[in-house]
């Protein structure tokens, strides 16, 4: 089910930032009190229903009891392509944990602070691949934590 940041701050317990990319995806998970986002890497099981499969595992694993996606927004704030590949994918993941909801979250500028942090951190080549997605969903689940506290 889609819910919305307001509702999302109804619940209580560990929640899961998603990335989602074609080739990678990368996944950060909250601590239970919602302070801290941590990036756990990234899954790149080929294809969007395997990547649906591989998040809605990494949910019943870590016990979540939501999943904040990063949506792809437009400068302008109109929605794209990316954006409408992204629904897709929700919409696979929705069918695989029907219990647990799903916040889009608006990813704008996610990527860019990715890779300043990176830039500043000197990270360069196989490992930069390696950490700007895991970093850019730690960066969507931080923006959420961060929109949670700020709503109560």
């Amino acid at each position: 089910m889609i819910i919305t940041i307001e509702e999302l701050k109804e619940t209580e317990g560990r929640i899961l930032g998603v990335d989602f990319g074609d080739v990678r995806t990368g996944l950060a998970v909250s601590d239970a009190a919602r302070f801290l986002a941590s990036g756990m890497g990234t899954i790149s099981p080929g294809g969007m229903d395997k990547t649906a499969r591989a998040v809605a595992e990494t949910v019943r694993e870590h016990r979540a009891v939501a999943v904040v996606v990063g949506l792809p927004v437009n400068m302008n704030g109109s929605y794209g392509d990316r954006a409408e590949h992204v629904r897709i994918f929700v919409g696979l993941l929705e069918e695989k944990i029907p219990d647990i909801p799903i916040c889009f979250i608006d990813e704008r500028m996610t990527t860019m602070a990715a890779s300043r942090f990176l830039n500043e951190t000197n990270t360069r080549g196989q490992k930069r691949k390696q950490v700007i997605d895991t970093l850019s969903a730690q960066i969507i689940l931080q923006n959420a934590l961060d929109r949670l506290k700020n709503l109560r």
